[in-house]
């Protein structure tokens, strides 16, 4: 036996592309393109970097406070961690741990498999329907845990908390995960369903409606005992997920909700104009609850697409998985940056 047959055999998630270049329009992370709150830069600058030298607040308490104050929870009822992915990837740790299969859509974000794979926790997948929607009957069966993205990536689609309740009602014996990585953009959270369901998890992100993918920030809800089990987690794999700068910065962001309503409401009007636009050229997309839209043409190829609008340095993100492989995820930019894409795409599609 060699030592190579102990290193990990596993398919590792694959991000957008990311071009070594400066001058291009990047549409393909589901970045936000406006800078973060104007208190996030002063706190960066005002930062003393002597203090460094010591470990940060290992359970960032001082970031867990707002958070918990913004959305009306009490401190033991939040957890934060290294960006959103860092969160699920703990919830995977601390609460998949039976012969159960974790379900999940077949159409979704595609970490969860590679948790699963990584953590060798068994899975199966659950075909969304022809417009990829997920029926929430379809998880009435015995499992070892649910996720569910709500607003779902990369399909752009959100559902109401009814939907959420019957999901929680057929899975009393099961942590139900809901991913709210995209919801400030038009989603409903599921943070006021916690008092009733005390199996839920409520993930979300600082990268997207407050621009600081970045800086990794992001957080999990639940009762004290789910998080309790969260940390325990964390503390068994990464003591100091989130560094000191990281903390300050996330407070600032935090404190200026004026700014980051006004944000998100910018980048909701430039994606609802988007989708307006790409309807006049032929495409067909769900109505959006998130940064990006989630297009297909029935006349032109999307890998085509994908690939012309690279010779005019625009990125969008192209996936060639069954099922989606017809459709282009295009992330929400600035007013300007889309009115390069659709000249680019009108001039394309003739």
């Amino acid at each position: 036996m060699s030592w190579r047959d102990n290193l990990i055999k596993i398919e590792p998630y694959v991000a957008g592309e990311q071009p070594n270049k400066t001058d291009f329009i990047k549409l393909n992370a589901n970045e936000n393109p406006y800078p973060p709150a104007p208190g996030v830069l002063k706190a960066i600058e005002s930062f003393n970097a002597e203090g460094l030298k010591k470990y940060p607040d290992a359970n960032s308490r001082e970031l867990a406070d707002a958070i918990a104050q913004r959305v009306g929870l009490k401190r033991a009822n939040v957890f934060v961690g290294n960006g959103s992915d860092d969160v699920l990837a703990l919830c995977f740790r601390a609460f998949f741990n039976s012969d159960k299969p974790v379900i999940y859509p077949d159409i979704t974000y595609s970490f969860y498999p590679v948790w699963c794979d990584m953590l060798r926790i068994p899975y199966e997948t659950i075909p969304v329907d022809e417009d990829f929607n997920i029926n929430a009957a379809d998880y009435a069966r015995e499992n070892g845990g649910v996720v569910i993205a709500n607003p779902n990536a990369p399909t752009s689609i959100g559902r109401g908390l009814d939907f959420i309740r019957e999901i929680l009602d057929n899975n009393r014996d099961s942590v139900v995960i809901v991913d709210e990585a995209y919801v400030d953009f038009g989603g409903e959270s599921a943070v006021p369903l916690l008092n009733e369901y005390e199996n839920l998890v409520v993930t979300q992100t600082f990268s997207k409606s407050r621009s600081m993918a970045g800086m990794r920030i992001g957080c999990a809800f639940g009762n004290e005992e789910i998080i309790s089990a969260l940390y325990a987690a964390k503390d068994s794999y990464n003591s100091y997920p989130m560094d000191s700068v990281a903390i300050a910065a996330g407070v600032a962001s935090v404190a200026d909700e004026e700014y980051f309503r006004a944000t998100v409401a910018k980048v909701i009007a430039t994606r609802d104009r988007l989708s307006a636009a790409l309807r006049e050229m032929g495409f067909t997309l769900p109505d959006s609850c998130t940064n990006f839209v989630f297009a297909q043409h029935s006349r032109y190829r999307a890998k085509d697409i994908c690939e012309h609008l690279k010779t005019r340095d625009i990125y969008v993100r192209y996936f060639s998985k069954a099922r989606i492989d017809d459709r282009l995820r295009i992330t929400v930019g600035t007013d300007e940056e889309i009115d390069a894409l659709i000249r680019e795409l009108k001039a394309y599609i003739v």
